[in-house]
């Protein structure tokens, strides 16, 4: 299997854990009104859905980077600042069963989407 052919599979199984991922927490947020926190009257749950959905879609019709990335660099700064605030307690971020702060994975999971679309699309502008 080529290697671009392998980062497409990766970066599409880290949108769809993603995706499960913020997708649970709106849903949780729409029924009980407690998933996640808000900027203003708009819960960070559903900017965090958004930011995998459209990027998403890009992914897989590879083309429209500039929606890729654009999105992908919203979300990490959100997470960004969701963790740096969980890590000093001025926010509490949902966490999973294991009590690891969703905002931290959601961080790690943005950064890796954009370190491996960099390198795919390296690789497939190098030959």
């Amino acid at each position: 299997m080529k290697a671009s052919t392998t980062l497409y599979w990766v970066i599409n199984m880290l949108f769809l854990i993603g995706l499960f991922g913020a997708g649970s927490l709106v849903i949780t947020e729409f029924t009980t009104g407690d998933g996640c926190p808000k900027f203003g009257a708009v819960p960070a749950c559903l900017i965090i859905l958004i930011c995998f959905i459209l990027p998403f879609i890009s992914h897989l019709l590879k083309k429209w980077n500039l929606i890729y990335f654009t999105f992908t660099g919203i979300a990490t700064l959100i997470a960004l600042v969701a963790s740096v605030m969980q890590f000093i307690g001025n926010a509490e971020c949902p966490k999973t069963d294991s009590g690891i702060p969703m905002c931290y994975i959601t961080l790690l999971i943005f950064i890796s989407l954009i370190i491996l679309k960099k390198i795919q699309l390296n690789h497939l502008n190098n030959k």
